[in-house]
């Protein structure tokens, strides 16, 4: 394996498209400040990963049966098969080999189920070797509704391609807009090597009656003290934060 190879690399092809972010660990402001500033299990999932965004802002509209698109580059409403972004194939061709010309992806295809779009980032992601891309919709991160974003986890490092999400429309009748300022993807490299682990393990089951002393024992320090003093807000938080630093075991 690599490990002079960075982690994860962005390619951006949409030269407007807004360059990833590093996840905030506050959501954007949006976390209440007691979550943020005690719930070091909501910071840290938050946090997690860096915001993609949509390239340009747009809205689309389903009627149950077909799906319309619509940005300031369209003179009203499209009928949504596969679009391109604005300007895109013209810019891609002219970086490209000659034997890539007219290989730009589309920005927005309509899926074979019922409301259901694939829309591309205008950004490509590698991932250093033996790493994977979790992608998912940002984690704790208010969404304008409207839609729901599936979850995947892509072999980055072998596949080059575009990275997009599925979407699924809930609602008809009424444009859901995408903000390019809003993020509208969370990815989080992942090692395969945990992920086979994952799949390979199987959990034990304990109940109450085959609790260890040592399990007993954690519960104490745990639930049990602190329930019978006064332990400040954060603890947890505070003790996550100094392992992260490396000051407690």
């Amino acid at each position: 394996m690599d490990d002079t190879a960075p982690l994860l690399r962005f390619y951006r092809f949409h030269d407007a498209a807004r360059p990833p972010e590093r996840a905030d660990r506050s959501a954007g402001g949006t976390l209440p400040t007691r979550a943020f500033r005690y719930c070091e299990a909501v910071a840290a999932a938050t946090g997690l990963g860096w915001y993609v965004f949509a390239p340009i802002d747009f809205a689309l509209r389903w009627d149950g049966d077909d799906i319309w698109w619509h940005c300031r580059d369209l003179d009203g409403w499209a009928l949504l098969d596969s679009a391109q972004l604005p300007g895109l194939s013209a810019r891609f061709d002219a970086a490209a080999t000659d034997d890539l010309q007219g290989f730009a992806p589309p920005f927005l295809t309509t899926l074979g189920e019922p409301g259901l779009v694939q829309v591309w980032t205008g950004i490509v992601a590698r991932t250093r070797p033996g790493w994977s891309l979790h992608v998912r919709a940002p984690a704790n991160f208010p969404q304008p509704g409207g839609f729901v974003a599936y979850e995947g986890i892509v072999e980055t490092d072998h596949w080059f391609g575009p990275l997009f999400t599925n979407i699924r429309l809930t609602r008809t009748h009424t444009p859901v807009v995408f903000h390019a300022d809003q993020p509208l993807l969370q990815v989080q490299p992942l090692p395969r090597s945990a992920l086979a682990a994952i799949v390979a393990s199987k959990p034990d089951l304990a109940s109450l009656d085959t609790m260890a002393n040592t399990d007993w024992q954690d519960w104490t320090t745990t639930i049990a003290t602190p329930a019978r003093c006064a332990r400040p807000p954060g603890a947890y938080a505070a003790a996550a934060r100094q392992r992260a630093r490396g000051v407690v075991g």
